[in-house]
């Protein structure tokens, strides 16, 4: 599974990091999230999937 985020819709409000912080994290700036990880690992899944939908913004989708 692998996730792409939209850089010009997040606006950093880290619901996704707080949802799957083992594949999501803020950037050094703290203002757009960003990916751990290009592939997501099957046991990060199910969470990697409930960030997207709970993405305010919806900055995130499935690739």
């Amino acid at each position: 599974m692998r996730i792409i985020v939209d850089p010009d819709r997040c606006e950093g409000q880290a619901v996704c990091v707080g949802l799957a912080p083992a594949v999501f994290a803020l950037d050094d700036d703290d203002e757009v999230v960003r990916l751990l990880v290009d592939d997501i690992p099957e046991e990060h899944e199910k969470r990697a999937r409930k960030a997207v939908a709970k993405c305010p913004m919806a900055a995130l989708r499935e690739a």
